[in-house]
């Protein structure tokens, strides 16, 4: 007997799908080219340098980031207009995570669409005129004349604090809704875990941000 899926349920399962993969994979990617800054102007240059180098590097970008980016983005709107949060009714810790993921969904795309147009095209006006993946041999200096800008650091750790949350909650998301963790205990636990990798993941992110505007990154004072 054949099991007919709805369109919804398709959509939603896509929409799960892509911010796993490739989303997810690719912040991780992100976040360690990012690092890279740790070790300073040369290293971090020589990371986006090596990224674009990849061969036939726009459609990579244009099919594994763009369009998953692009769907995920906007199926992700639809959801949060559908949605009915019941906070104040029922005041549980799930319940708040339910609000909070659409909440950050929704500064994601503002923040997402504000990073991509300021570094990877240089189209933001009064801010950067260059662009990052045109200008790899600047890439470091790019960045740090930005985050020298306390109103632009500041809304880069709001994006990047947003992010952690969003891929962390959602990776639990991912576990319970396709089967994969079943049970109580078990869902307990692994959202336990979700919340250490994010913790771990915003210290990493935050760290490499810090790195453009301060050498070393916050850890540089105590080592």
């Amino acid at each position: 007997m054949a099991i007919r899926l709805s369109r919804t349920f398709i959509l939603r399962k896509l929409h799960q799908l892509s911010g796993i993969m490739p989303l997810g994979i690719f912040l991780l990617e992100h976040f360690y080219t990012n690092s890279k800054a740790l070790a300073g102007p040369a290293d971090f240059n020589n990371a986006v340098k090596d990224l674009q180098s990849i061969p036939y590097i726009l459609f990579v970008e244009i099919g594994g980031i763009f369009i998953p980016l692009i769907y995920h983005a906007v199926y992700g709107l639809v959801i949060t207009v559908e949605a009915r949060p019941n906070n104040l009714h029922y005041p549980y810790a799930r319940n708040w995570f339910y609000t909070i993921q659409r909440v950050t969904g929704i500064i994601l795309f503002f923040f997402i669409t504000f990073h991509v147009l300021n570094f990877r095209f240089g189209l933001i006006p009064g801010l950067n005129t260059l662009s990052v993946a045109r200008n790899p041999g600047q890439s470091f200096e790019i960045v740090s004349r930005e985050f020298h800008n306390a109103w632009i650091f500041i809304v880069y750790v709001i994006g990047i604090t947003a992010t952690v949350w969003h891929l962390a909650n959602g990776i639990w998301l991912f576990l319970v809704d396709w089967g994969i963790v079943i049970g109580e205990r078990s869902q307990r636990l692994t959202g336990y875990a979700c919340i250490a990798f994010g913790i771990f993941l915003l210290a990493v992110g935050i760290n490499a941000a810090v790195a453009f505007i301060h050498p070393g990154g916050l850890l540089a004072g105590f080592m």
